[in-house]
């Protein structure tokens, strides 16, 4: 009988899969409008300690952390205090005051349904903006708080962000220190100039355009 040869088989070498997909979202004015809630914890502020706040004033330039805002209104010695007390009071005055963005519940499955994960990295203190979340069932997977432009660049490298998606200057410079893709959304303090003038890599009216975004963006990342 005639010997045989038989060739090993072999699987043909495969370029890697990419990296799972990791959105990063900023939380006020990206995926919820936090000016009524924020707007009224800053009257109950005034009307509990005295001072005067121009809270219509203070709703203008949301995104940096509070002790930002507070400065303009206490003095320094009395920030910590005064931060305190706000966040204190701000879970029964700003929670049910708070809707979400048009737009951000879908932006957030989109990314899920993709097979991704959607992280909320904030400069909000973690546990207020934990009960936003909840309050209005918007899911993620994970949130971080208490971190502010380039401050967030940690957890976005920490959770593997390829994407984070804000609605201020401050956000694209997070993103780009992380070496991640910057998506701003113009419904915030910055409007859309600001944003790509600040480097931003994407720059999109509102969330209502971030799922047919994100379905062209990832045929080109893959």
């Amino acid at each position: 009988m005639a010997s045989t040869s038989s060739t090993p088989d072999r699987t043909p070498d495969l370029a890697p899969d990419p990296a799972p997909l990791t959105v990063g979202f900023d939380l006020d004015m990206t995926l919820i409008d936090s000016r009524p809630g924020i707007h009224a914890c800053y009257v109950a502020l005034a009307e509990r300690t005295g001072a005067y706040i121009d809270a219509d004033l203070a709703i203008t330039r949301l995104g940096p952390p509070l002790a930002e805002e507070l400065i303009n209104w206490f003095p320094a010695e009395k920030l910590e205090a005064m931060g305190d007390l706000y966040r204190s009071m701000y879970p029964s005055i700003a929670i049910e005051a708070t809707p979400a963005m048009a737009g951000a519940r879908e932006a957030i499955r989109a990314v899920q349904a993709a097979g991704g994960r959607a992280i909320v990295v904030t400069a909000k203190y973690e546990p207020n903006a934990k009960l936003h979340l909840e309050h209005l069932g918007l899911g993620p997977d994970e949130v971080v708080g208490n971190l502010w432009a380039e401050q967030k660049a940690q957890a976005l490298r920490e959770h593997g962000a390829s994407v984070y998606v804000g609605d201020h200057v401050g956000d694209v410079r997070g993103a780009r220190t992380a070496g991640a893709l910057s998506v701003a959304v113009a419904t915030g303090p910055c409007d859309a100039e600001e944003l790509a003038a600040a480097g931003a890599d994407v720059v999109l009216a509102d969330l209502t355009e971030f799922p047919e975004w994100l379905a062209n963006y990832r045929p080109a990342r893959a």
